[in-house]
């Protein structure tokens, strides 16, 4: 019984040995040397001192002698700022692409003919002419409709009488309106000055997205086997 325990305490002394030997080899080919710039000087080192942590360094093999990797110098708030900022921006660049390319799809596959394009602006046109005569016809209205009430105001002044209440807050919800229509009927001329040019980008895209269609399908169709005979 002795013997067995002296065999099995050998035999776990020598494990732990083994272990400890793997242990220490691995840790010695793991082992790195950083190098970084420290004011102009480059400076080499087995241990990465924190005041080093964000510098750029880079990271050398202490058994091969060569180098493992690089490490960039770590970001300052301000270029994490820039950064994030760059990164919603070509966000929503490649998200306006891919919805243009969705519109483009829809158009080609909604016109057949571009005389069914320019059809559908010039209804567009129509619409928006049409929003901006009753916008003009409701401005019209609505000045008249101040102006009486400022007439009315003015009479009672001439009377050296105050202004009703009422009327007054008429009159300043009337002019209110006023100011808001006159904003969307400017809205909607710059609406209509900017159809033209959409009309003409509309159809240059078009005429590009049907030839390479048209390219593609003449494309296909050369290299379509030939039928057996």
């Amino acid at each position: 019984m002795a013997h067995r325990n002296r065999m099995i305490l050998a035999a776990t002394t020598l494990a732990l040995g083994a272990g400890l030997a793997s242990s220490v080899h691995a840790q010695s080919t793991q082992k790195k040397v950083y190098c970084w710039n420290e004011n102009g000087r480059k400076i080499c080192s087995d241990a990465l001192p924190a005041a080093a942590a964000d510098a750029a360094r880079t990271e050398i093999s202490a058994k091969s002698g060569l180098a493992t990797g690089q490490v960039a110098r770590a970001l300052t708030e301000s270029e994490r700022a820039d950064a994030a900022v760059s990164a919603v921006v070509a966000r929503r660049q490649a998200e306006a692409e891919a919805m243009q390319s969705r519109r483009d799809l829809a158009m080609v596959e909604s016109y057949t003919a571009e005389v069914d394009l320019r059809r559908a602006y010039g209804e567009r046109t129509t619409l928006v002419d049409e929003s901006i005569k009753a916008s003009q016809l409701g401005l019209s209205n609505l000045r008249l409709s101040l102006i009486a009430l400022l007439r009315q105001a003015g009479d009672w002044e001439l009377d050296n009488k105050p202004v009703p209440k009422r009327l007054a807050e008429s009159i300043m919800q009337l002019h209110n309106d006023l100011l808001r229509q006159q904003q969307i009927l400017a809205e909607q001329e710059h609406d209509r000055k900017t159809l033209g040019a959409e009309l003409d980008d509309a159809v240059a895209r078009y005429r590009e997205l049907k030839t390479s269609e048209a390219g593609d399908s003449a494309t296909a169709a050369t290299q379509a086997p030939l039928p057996a005979r």
